[in-house]
């Protein structure tokens, strides 16, 4: 094998292994339901695999020179061809092993895929490389190639194939690169021409197979990775949106998950309440008359449908760093007003970028629904520096609203940020000045929502008027800032060093 082949080859390689790594991780992820400790497991997996990997390839290597003889290029044609099998299998096995066991009991695969990765190299230097005075540059040219294919793959994957392709034509797509790649190196042995037809019929078939098998390997992939054990008695998902940012899917009863935890669902009614929307309602008894509104977590768009409603709301900016929520509530009229309002601008962004690059920005109400304490990088919108922030944006007696998912964590760290509070059902309100909940106001509001049409909520059901009746005393469920403090004084304060929320009680995820 010349040098320059052996670069080539070395490049190709740590594309392939680091845009599958990238595949894994959005698989694994997705089934942990965002947990923060997703990419330390498999990291961990992955360099365990790696590292056996190295180690074995010591027994290929001894005893053999660097000249590349034809065995020598067989055997690495050889690892390539099983690396690639194994790196793509691992997703539709992850999306089996889940639904029987739990996700990091699943992680196996990805060591044993690494540890044939892993082997790549090591033969490469082996059989690319002579024994001469020159073999220190080689190797660290042949190191080069491959770190600098594992940052072009990560960024052609992670970048570009995620943003346009699904996972599965991804993976498909690798597979096939790592299939032709084998093939090269059968070829480049110099092979008898019997064995060139047996090598290229080999390599179609295993090309022919991948495509074909894959839409059965693939098939209910995120539905697996969602329901996991309760698999089978679920309904097939209505709707799902890949991007770079994440996995978005909507389930058959309209709830929708993004990167595999609960995201809300698609209804603005107060019966049934499948997405907790009182709370959204109960706004308008707690500000009197919001004039601009921003929607931290745009999401399914609910939330943000009815506060737009409320009377004297004249701007709201909703910010939603992941644009396939677009896509969904555009399909859906409920929502899809949202899109067309004139005085609604959706801004494609981090929440809290956004709002360090517009710091003169004031607003009335600023709702953030961002859901689970404990997913990754959930401190970014719920530490107290984020919450000065926030009051940093608030217009005097503006009020906070923000789900606290119930983490006495986040609740403590709110109550720091801010002097007044009041809890509802798992949101806190906060504001620098008293709140208070207008009775009367809420009781209009609920003799409105009973006489719409279509009614968002149907008195003429029994089970109507008994919500009606439970709305009525709603009140009744709020916590005031004493009980919060008194319940929450042992919690540690959310900062963006300690993540205290994410790294609470993480090990059932």
């Amino acid at each position: 094998m010349s040098y320059t082949i052996a670069l080539l080859v070395s490049f190709l390689a740590g594309v392939i292994s680091l845009s599958y790594e990238i595949l894994w991780y959005r698989v694994y992820s997705f089934a942990s339901g965002s947990s923060p400790t997703t990419f330390g497991f498999l990291l961990g997996f992955y360099l365990l695999g790696l590292a056996f990997g190295s180690y074995a390839s010591i027994r290929l290597c001894d005893g053999r020179d660097g000249t590349g003889n034809p065995r020598q290029l067989r055997a690495l044609g050889a690892f390539l061809f099983l690396a690639n099998a194994a790196g793509f299998l691992v997703i539709p096995l992850a999306g089996w092993l889940v639904t029987v066991i739990w996700w990091r009991w699943a992680l196996p695969p990805v060591a044993v895929a690494a540890a044939l990765l892993g082997s790549t190299l090591p033969l490469l230097s082996q059989f690319g490389l002579a024994p001469d005075d020159r073999v220190g540059a080689g190797l660290s040219g042949l190191y080069f190639a491959n770190i600098l294919g594992s940052v072009f793959g990560s960024l052609l994957t992670g970048f570009v194939l995620l943003e346009i392709w699904p996972l599965r034509r991804i993976a498909v797509a690798l597979a096939l690169l790592g299939i032709s790649l084998a093939l090269a190196l059968a070829l480049l042995a110099r092979l008898r021409r019997l064995a060139v037809v047996v090598a290229c019929l080999a390599a179609g078939g295993a090309a022919l197979g991948v495509v074909t098998a894959s839409p059965g390997l693939f098939n209910d992939l995120y539905a697996r990775l969602l329901y996991k054990d309760n698999f089978r008695n679920a309904k097939p998902l209505a709707e799902i949106v890949e991007n770079r940012h994440d996995v978005v899917v909507v389930a058959a009863d309209r709830r929708v998950y993004g990167g595999g935890v609960y995201d809300g669902a698609i209804s603005t009614s107060l019966w049934p309440d499948p997405n907790g929307i009182v709370r959204a309602y109960a706004l308008a008894a707690l500000h009197p008359s919001p004039s601009n509104v921003l929607i931290v977590c745009l999401s399914t768009g609910a939330w943000a449908q009815v506060i737009a409603r409320f009377p004297g709301v004249r701007s709201m900016t909703a910010v939603e760093i992941n644009p396939g929520y677009l896509q969904i509530i555009a399909r859906h009229p409920e929502v899809n007003g949202l899109l067309s309002d004139p005085r609604i601008r959706i801004v494609i962004d981090d929440g809290r970028r956004w709002l360090r690059r517009n710091p003169e920005a004031r607003f009335d109400l600023i709702v953030e629904n961002a859901s689970m304490h404990w997913r990754a990088h959930a401190t970014h919108l719920l530490s107290i520096e984020h919450f000065r922030l926030v009051r940093d944006h608030m217009t005097e007696g503006g009020l906070f609203f923000v789900n606290t998912t119930g983490s006495p964590e986040v609740i403590h760290t709110l109550l720091e940020a801010f002097p007044y509070a009041l809890r509802l059902r798992g949101f806190v309100a906060a504001s620098s000045r008293p709140i208070r909940f207008d009775k009367d106001r809420w009781k209009s509001l609920l003799a409105q929502a009973s006489t719409q049409n279509p009614p968002l909520l149907d008195t003429t059901d029994p089970a109507g008027r008994k919500a009606l009746a439970d709305l009525y005393r709603i009140e009744a469920e709020m916590e005031g800032r004493e009980s919060m403090a008194a319940r929450t004084a042992t919690a540690r304060i959310v900062t963006d060093d300690n993540m205290a929320s994410e790294w609470r009680d993480t090990t059932s995820r």
